[in-house]
């Protein structure tokens, strides 16, 4: 029953976003569709790699952890609405970098769109991007209408940034805003009862609370000035100025249009797409009346086409770096965009049972979840690395039971901008009594024994039970911090000073023994085959992306298309699109016991 609510409301929601996709499928049939994209998919052309292309890296694209699927999903999203989205792994879009500076066909980078990608992930790809530079001697260029501070981290790697003349650069600080909904719960007769331990836990307030606690200011305000810092120190080098300048501007400026930021140094020149394609094409070799059929035009291949091409590395031994990406639960099998129990637990062991395999890294971005699933797999964490080294590469979350599962590793890796830390624990308890009563509806009870209905949503909890059930949340924290001491291999005491589910920058973490090296991806790859000591090795990816026929149907029936079909781009849709992922996420919440290792939820920096 405790469930009812949420899930009614959540499938609800679903459905009617569902009835949108249907009825754009049904007027040519949904078998029918699913024949031509296979058949599109099985024909797309091989990518080939032009003398003088200019690498085209487009911010918007969808760097991600998991190994990406590119079959019928783009296909069906392309087909639809003309876009070319493309999602690559992380590390995919590192190595094309890499041999990019090698390849005599590649003259030099191009950094167009914007991006939403997180700071640790900004972080790794700028990293690349210098490297390139170094190695080659090859030029890179920005060019957009409009950037925000996580372009511009990026972007100012740039030799050359260049801004339309109508565009503008936001540098305006970072912020977060955070939704409190215990006035609304009360008014609307909704009771909130709390299981938490840890003081800095705070995930619960925006149910119990109507601002933040001095504890969540503290930890998040100290988030937020490392970010800062991070993002001040690296672009303000980059383009030869000082922190305390971009600093000034971004208390008194905020908002720079093009001229005003060329002054600033923040760019290079103030330019019209086609003048920046004009130098393109001389860095392709191409002159302007080379392209008199289209002028707006030079020699390119895009990041993704050019990932797709390269050569899979092969080796005889192989270090394997496994995902685990998303939100932790408690399930059997393997979802997408999640981090089951199960599933994941399944990859570990049979990667510790792989003769193959003799290092692994364990690359985790997830803000938690689950309590009892992050123990679960934390468990096969531990017992892989009692047999292979095992090295954590944190990306821009790994907090909370996503902290669980890395801390039995034997190195830990994260970026400046990780999030991470949030060792604790909490537990929500709704009731619906009051407004069910103002309602007329009512409930009665019979029972065997006295916790027998422990829970219900028809009444707030007794003092015994929620005595009883903070007990059990109290031995899954001294657990929790058990693990952590004995994977940092310090004292529980000294764990315990840092935990308190208090959230940490990749910095202070490290600060504070919870993170050994501040690094990246290929960092902690190079380190899994110094520990193993391999000389010549490749790297696998795992868990294998989804099948082509799961691929295909989440294409047809998921929500992630509808998101980006023309009728959804409205506001309101917007808002319903939004409304249907958060009460999604609530769905995913389903530890058997109702507790959580989690980072806060509501929680958005900009």
């Amino acid at each position: 029953m405790r469930d009812f609510f949420k899930y009614a409301a959540a499938s609800a929601l679903g459905t009617l976003v569902g009835l949108f996709s249907l009825v754009a499928l049904l007027g040519v049939g949904a078998f029918g569709l699913a024949s031509f994209f296979i058949n599109s998919a099985t024909t797309e052309a091989e990518p080939e790699v032009e003398k003088n292309s200019i690498l085209v890296f487009d911010l918007s694209t969808d760097i991600v952890d998991a190994v990406p699927f590119s079959g019928p999903g783009v296909v069906l999203e392309e087909t639809l609405y003309g876009s070319t989205y493309r999602a690559i792994s992380l590390n995919s879009a590192l190595k094309a970098i890499e041999i990019a500076a090698k390849d005599s066909n590649i003259t030099g980078i191009y950094l167009t769109g914007n991006t939403n990608a997180g700071f640790a992930t900004l972080k790794e790809i700028r990293a690349a991007l210098e490297k390139f530079k170094a190695d080659s001697g090859k030029p890179v260029l920005a060019n957009n209408t409009v950037w925000g501070e996580r372009d511009y981290y990026l972007v100012s790697v740039a030799d050359s940034l260049y801004l339309n003349p109508a565009g503008l650069i936001e540098l305006n600080g970072f912020s977060a805003e955070i939704q409190f909904l215990a006035g609304a719960l009360s008014k609307y007769g909704v009771g909130v009862q709390v299981l938490r331990a840890g003081r800095y836990k705070s995930a619960i307030e925006p149910f119990t609370r109507s601002t933040s606690s001095p504890e969540e200011k503290q930890q998040t305000q100290a988030l937020l000035t490392d970010l800062w810092q991070e993002f001040l120190a690296t672009s303000s080098e980059a383009r030869e100025t000082t922190p305390e300048t971009m600093q000034a501007i971004a208390e008194n400026q905020g908002l720079l249009p093009a001229a005003e930021a060329e002054t600033a140094g923040l760019i290079d020149d103030v330019a019209f797409y086609d003048d920046v394609v004009s130098e393109l094409r001389e860095l392709t070799k191409q002159t302007n009346a080379d392209w008199v059929e289209d002028e707006d035009d030079f020699t390119q291949i895009s990041l993704y086409r050019y990932s797709q091409i390269l050569r899979p590395e092969t080796g005889k031994d192989t270090v394997a770096v496994v995902y685990a990406s998303g939100e932790i639960v408690d399930s059997d099998s393997s979802a997408p965009g999640l981090i089951t129990s199960g599933g994941l637990s399944d990859t570990l062991r049979q990667v510790r049972h792989d003769d193959d395999i003799q290092a692994v890294v364990l690359r985790i971005n997830s803000p938690g979840g689950s309590a009892i699933a992050s123990e679960i797999i934390a468990r096969e964490v531990e017992l892989l690395a009692a047999e292979k080294p095992v090295i954590v590469s944190m990306g821009n979350f790994a907090a909370s039971g996503g902290y669980m599962i890395a801390a039995p590793g034997d190195q830990i890796f994260a970026t400046p901008g990780t999030i991470t830390g949030s060792i604790g624990v909490y537990g929500l308890r709704l009731n619906f009594k009051e407004i069910a009563n103002r309602n007329g509806v009512t409930w009665d009870v019979i029972k065997t024994a006295k916790l027998a209905d422990i829970n219900t949503i028809s009444r707030p909890q007794s003092e015994d039970e929620l005595k009883l059930q903070q007990g059990f949340v109290n031995t899954l924290y001294d657990r929790f911090l058990e693990l952590v001491a004995d994977g940092r291999e310090l004292p529980k005491a000294e764990i315990d000073q840092v935990a308190q589910g208090r959230v940490w920058s990749g910095t202070d973490a490290q600060a504070a023994n919870l993170v050994d090296q501040i690094g990246g991806l290929q960092d902690a790859i190079a380190a899994a085959a110094e520990a193993a000591e391999l000389d010549d090795w490749q790297v696998e990816e795992l868990p294998k992306p989804p099948s082509f026929e799961e691929q295909l149907f989440e294409s047809i029936f998921g929500a992630g298309i509808v998101a980006k079909l023309p009728w959804a781009q409205d506001p309101i849709s917007q808002e319903l699109i939004q409304l249907r992922e958060d009460l999604t996420l609530l769905k995913t919440l389903n530890d058997p016991q109702g507790v959580y290792m989690r980072l806060p939820f509501t929680t958005e920096i900009e």
